[in-house]
């Protein structure tokens, strides 16, 4: 079993699934997004008291909740059970691509130039996280949603506003890719 489980899988599989969890989802009323977690966890600590946007009956929220603690749960027996720790498998087109933005070929799932603890630990890699993280907060608020919520949900259910909202996202990681990571590396 384990065997199988660990195997590469087709991309149609993983299609099938989420097609229908969303199917599911849009049945029974609910959207899916990873980002509205943090403003549920919010409400729960009692932030509606300090600000409006927090202030609302979380308790409809739980069922996400529980999706972001099995995605922990399943991340963490994934990682230390099912994994062979071999590096991503990737074309050696964009190994080429990659090394040409000046990361290594991988060894493992993330680059260590921008995710090892040395890299985190000097003032470009600890620059390039937390800007970073400020910006995808800043983002997934500003747009009402994350990358996740706006391609699966919203557009399973046909929002006009997600389907603007992931033109942006593929526009500013084209931007990201070819204008802002060779200056920055």
């Amino acid at each position: 079993m384990i065997e199988f489980i660990s195997q590469p899988w087709s991309w149609w599989v993983s299609g099938i699934v989420i097609s229908a969890i969303m199917f599911l989802l849009l049945f029974f009323g609910k959207s899916f997004g990873f980002s509205s977690n943090l403003r549920t966890i919010c409400a729960m600590s009692g932030a509606g008291s300090i600000s409006k946007f927090f202030d609302f009956n979380w308790k409809t929220q739980v069922w996400n909740l529980v999706f972001l603690a099995g995605a922990i749960i399943g991340g963490f027996i994934t990682r230390e059970f099912l994994s062979t720790g071999e590096a991503v498998q990737i074309s050696e087109a964009t190994i080429r691509d990659l090394q040409a933005l000046g990361f290594s070929k991988p060894v493992s799932v993330q680059p260590d130039e921008l995710f090892s603890l040395e890299a985190m630990f000097t003032l470009k890699g600890f620059s390039i996280l937390a800007i970073g993280g400020f910006l995808v907060g800043l983002g997934s608020r500003y747009a009402g949603g994350c990358t996740s919520g706006h391609a699966i949900s919203g557009i399973s259910d046909l929002q006009v506003p997600s389907m603007i909202a992931v033109v942006g996202f593929f526009a500013g990681g084209l931007i990201m890719t070819w204008f802002i990571y060779p200056l920055i590396f």
